[in-house]
């Protein structure tokens, strides 16, 4: 008999209504573990107890709060290649990315236990005389988490560690798809020495754990990262609900990469590999609109396929591959639909998007390059979440920026040029929350905050010292002396 991973309920680890089975993407053979999921009887205890403990919480001491997440921050980071391995073996990221990703969720709690000794507040004179005027941050309340699959531990510590740090309590709902690597979190956490009910785990899925969070008159916030169409539906409910629910979401993004004539062939090209192929083309960040002035073109798509041919994919555990494999057949499928819907709009499918064979049976696809492409295809609009790109001809510099613009998203941005004169006009003009120059659109420091504009992100950024926006409210007290 398999043993079941708990949900972790009020400080104690309690058994669901069902299991989720964890498959490894590059041996589908392979059962990680199997889950316990919740239903709304058991999200609604967790809850219960995240309210319970809040008003004890919200007044802890920031040296309180910051034992417990310099205690996790430690945990996690001494233990980086064990729980890096199982973030590859359960998303299909090679192992160095899992491991680097482990990394960051420690350097994370690193960060947030800081920020809790540096919490501040204004006090000053009122316009009225004899008044005093006090400005404070306070948490929110209940905070609901709701986190993907394509960074298991990344994000979901980016909301955990915040929410704790600034005196909320947490209901976390990792991605059903890939539940291993919250579940160590959550056990890290538990070990923490916060108090019972201050954080909480459900696993389950969105419709069941995710819809109870979002409709939950004792949920002060939702806290989402995923895809638009689900960001768009929590947006309207947590407007709707009774309490107007605080939101905050991170969603899709169609990331342009500008190559000019003046650009270094190779870093262009590194650039390109990095952000539209490694972590399998799976980020929000990726690079999916590779957008080359004439004068490189030719040069860039040659110099780009010969790179992509050296390019190892198979099991993400194995040494030296540099793509793992696509973490499920449902995104695998996505990924092949929109081959297809490429080669349907005219677009030439350069190089790659075959399926391959390795020694064990998993979702392995070849990295694939679009030519001949224009941002008007479908390929070019919306997010395939693959190792997809297309290469999109420009005239010259300023009909390139205004090809880049030219979308929904506003995540993530970047232009390869040794022209100091583009670097500066285009870090200004770029519609987009983060913005690159001779780098890969994917890759944001731990301290800074990430984000987007237009389609991609609403409210508040995440990460650093910004992530305080959401995560507290402000309070205004006046005071008479007498």
């Amino acid at each position: 008999m398999t043993a079941v991973f708990k949900n972790f309920i009020g400080g104690e680890w309690v058994d669901g209504t069902g299991v989720t089975r964890n498959i490894n993407p590059s041996n589908t053979n392979d059962v990680v573990g199997e889950y316990a999921k919740a239903d709304k009887a058991q999200t609604e205890k967790a809850i219960a107890a995240a309210k319970a403990a809040f008003p004890a919480w919200s007044r802890s001491t920031p040296q309180e709060r910051y034992d417990a997440l310099n205690r996790i921050s430690a945990e996690i980071l001494s233990r980086k290649e064990e729980l890096g391995r199982l973030l590859a073996r359960e998303e299909g990221k090679t192992l160095p990315e899992g491991i680097g990703e482990v990394a960051r969720a420690g350097q994370i709690f690193a960060f947030f236990a800081g920020e809790a000794l540096r919490l501040s507040g204004e006090k000053g004179p009122s316009v009225r005389p004899n008044l005093e005027v006090e400005i404070s941050r306070e948490g929110v309340g209940v905070v609901g988490l709701i986190t993907p699959w394509n960074f298991p531990i990344a994000i979901p510590a980016w909301k955990i560690a915040p929410a704790l740090c600034y005196g909320n309590t947490v209901v976390f709902k990792p991605a059903e798809l890939v539940p291993g690597s919250g579940h160590a979190l959550a056990e890290i956490v538990a070990r923490s020495g916060i108090p019972a009910g201050v954080f909480n785990l459900a696993v389950g899925s969105g419709s069941v754990v995710g819809q109870t969070l979002i409709e939950h008159p004792d949920v002060a916030a939702i806290s989402f990262t995923g895809s638009v169409a689900t960001g768009r539906k929590i947006a309207q409910a947590c407007v709707a609900s009774s309490n107007m629910k605080k939101f905050q979401l991170e969603m899709g993004g169609k990331n342009p990469l500008v190559v000019l004539d003046d650009a270094d062939l190779k870093v262009a090209v590194e650039c390109a590999v990095n952000g539209a192929y490694f972590s399998t083309g799976q980020r929000c960040t990726a690079s999916s609109r590779l957008i080359v002035t004439e004068g490189i073109h030719d040069r860039f798509v040659d110099a780009l396929t010969e790179r992509m041919k050296g390019l190892l994919v198979d099991d993400a555990l194995k040494s030296g591959v540099h793509v793992g494999p696509v973490v499920d057949q449902s995104q695998l499928d996505q990924d092949l639909r929109y081959l297809k819907i490429g080669k349907d709009e005219g677009a030439t499918l350069h190089w790659g998007g075959e399926l391959l064979n390795r020694e064990t049976p998993g979702f392995y696809l070849q990295p694939a390059l679009f030519t001949n492409t224009t941002n008007s295809m479908r390929i070019a609009r919306e997010e395939i979440f693959g190792p997809v790109a297309c290469v999109i001809r420009a005239k010259n510099y300023e009909e390139a920026l205004g090809i880049a613009n030219d979308t929904d998203f506003g995540l993530a941005s970047s232009v390869c040029t040794t022209s100091l004169k583009y670097a500066s006009h285009f870090k200004r003009n770029s519609e987009s929350g983060m913005v690159m120059v001779n780098l890969p659109t994917a890759g944001v420091d731990y301290h800074v905050p990430f984000g987007g504009r237009k389609g991609s992100s609403y409210g508040a950024r995440e990460q650093g010292s910004y992530a305080r926006e959401f995560y507290t409210t402000v309070k205004t007290a006046y005071t008479n002396p007498g």
